[in-house]
């Protein structure tokens, strides 16, 4: 009789075939793959670290425009600073100027005085022609003086001003007020409305008699 075993049950067969399938196993793991996928994923990069960054980037922004406002600021002083400078210095060009024009005109006044005694002297017919050429220069170098700015002071018949007259003379009048320029012995002139030089005149004084008739 013969001794054969019967088969094993298939469903075991099976069973250990499969546990005995060598094990495949991914580098990294499920959890690596979840992190590579993280990596990957441009909307989950840098989500945590946001909060630590925007205070530095911030105190570091505020500071830049600190500093632009002071710059700015310093540009504008400085610029104010050269615009007075340059006023300045133009004004004291302006006054040097006007000081050198004021001392040739007072050293030509005296030639102005000169043509005005000629002028005023007596001529016979004969010197006509001299005369006028006399008026034409005299006119040609007054119309120079008076365009850089000299100006004849008005004396006869205005009331005497000690700072634009200077008087040599008091004359006891009942003609004129008392107080009133009579006579002019020599112009005076302004330049640019500063007294180059008073006029001399003589000033009307009330008589005496009717000084003691009013006491």
């Amino acid at each position: 009789m013969s001794s054969h075993k019967p088969d094993q049950d298939p469903k075991k067969h099976h069973a250990d075939a499969e546990k005995q399938k060598p094990e495949i196993v991914f580098e990294g793991g499920p959890q690596a793959g979840s992190a590579g996928a993280a990596e990957s994923d441009p909307a989950a990069v840098g989500t945590g670290n946001e909060p630590a960054n925007a205070a530095p980037l911030a105190e570091q922004l505020r500071k830049l425009r600190a500093e632009r406002d002071e710059v700015m600021n310093t540009l504008v002083r400085r610029q104010a600073d050269f615009e007075n400078y340059r006023k300045r210095v133009e004004k004291e060009r302006q006054a040097d100027r006007h000081r050198g024009v004021e001392q040739l005109v007072e050293r030509l006044l005296p030639v102005l005085d000169a043509f005005d005694r000629a002028l005023d002297a007596r001529h016979l017919p004969a010197d006509a022609e001299y005369r006028t050429g006399f008026e034409l220069i005299r006119r040609q170098l007054w119309d120079a003086l008076a365009k850089e700015g000299l100006t004849r002071i008005e004396a006869v018949g205005k009331e005497f001003d000690p700072h634009r007259h200077h008087a040599i003379e008091r004359v006891e009048t009942d003609d004129h007020p008392d107080g009133n320029v009579i006579d002019e012995l020599q112009p005076g002139y302004t330049f640019h409305g500063r007294v180059l030089r008073p006029a001399m005149v003589r000033v009307a004084a009330q008589p005496v008699s009717r000084q003691a008739g009013q006491n």
